[in-house]
């Protein structure tokens, strides 16, 4: 029989064997994760290659969740002020991925319904939260508190961990945080008088209260604590978010580290189960139709049989 007939039939029936996705099942023990973006105003600072922490944060878990093995899951809520609001909750990636990746990108700190950054607060909602749908946590933030937290307040925990990463977004040195008008346009950057620099006056005093100007052991045992400081500007909080993730039984990660080293951590502090994945063959098949194509195309008529001349008598 003619190649110019089997090649064709051969190419046809392994694009349709593509078509169907066929696939072989196997058992693989896969983590979920509830993910919760913080996006007060910190996380506008650029400086990320000069994305803001918000974009860079968007970015690299889109690529992350578009890695992940079909049949695990994902959950998406953004965090202000100090609770966290759930926007998908977990579903399956590959189902789902449109769904995802629209949500995850369409995050934008307008979104935020308060001013205020209460990461501790927030992360222990985000906790109880990520509990009740049964998943562990991915919380993804610069740690930086506004207004303060009170000098003699612990980072601990306030219910059972489910297990997670803390995610820090931002870089050691401190930036300036961009400032936008109430239309949304950006009008300049926080200077020193528009933030708060001390914690609230509640607990015990600093224990340098002595020594700043103003101080009265029994009028004004905190001194003029508030007049100066640096919290207009914002880095990433390395000592503080490793303390409130050792508390809690969560993983610390550097957000530009990338995805693979998110999944790497999430394996090792978060709890897993089994699921039956189908591993596609339709890669294969497609793979397969295009290489005698190609072949065929390369090698001419070398495997097309002449046609026979007839003879003249």
């Amino acid at each position: 029989m003619s190649w110019r007939i089997i090649l064709p039939a051969i190419v046809t029936v392994l694009a349709m064997l593509a078509a169907l996705d066929l696939g072989i099942p196997r058992k693989q023990r896969l983590s979920d994760a509830l993910v919760v973006i913080d996006i007060t105003r910190s996380m506008n600072v650029r400086d990320m290659d000069g994305r803001s922490r918000l974009d860079f944060a968007r970015e690299t878990l889109r690529d992350w969740i578009a890695a992940r093995p079909c049949g695990s899951r994902i959950g998406l809520a953004l965090f202000t002020e100090r609770r966290s609001l759930t926007l998908l909750e977990p579903v399956e990636v590959c189902a789902d991925y449109s769904s995802l990746s629209g949500t995850l990108m369409g995050l934008d700190w307008r979104m935020a319904w308060e001013g205020d950054s209460m990461i501790q607060k927030g992360l222990d909602h985000a906790l109880n939260r990520a509990s009740g749908l049964g998943v562990p946590l991915i919380f993804v933030t610069d740690g930086q508190e506004a207004p303060p937290l009170p000098f003699a307040q612990e980072p601990r925990p306030t219910g059972d961990s489910p297990g997670g990463l803390i995610l820090g977004a931002g870089q050691d040195t401190p930036s300036q945080i961009p400032k936008f008008d109430d239309l949304g346009r950006e009008i300049g950057f926080y200077g020193p008088n528009d933030v708060q620099h001390a914690p609230a006056r509640i607990g015990a005093p600093p224990p340098d209260a002595s020594e700043r100007p103003g101080y009265h052991p029994r009028n004004n045992p905190y001194g003029e604590s508030d007049l100066d400081g640096d919290e207009h500007l914002s880095g990433l909080r390395v000592d503080y978010l490793q303390a409130l993730a050792s508390a809690r039984d969560l993983g610390f990660l550097r957000l530009d580290e990338g995805p693979a080293a998110i999944e790497r951590e999430l394996a090792a502090h978060a709890p897993t189960h089994p699921v039956t994945v189908t591993r596609s063959l339709a890669p294969v098949f497609a793979a397969a139709a295009l290489l005698l194509l190609l072949g065929h195309w390369i090698t001419g008529s070398r495997f097309i049989t002449p046609p026979r001349k007839e003879s003249r008598s």
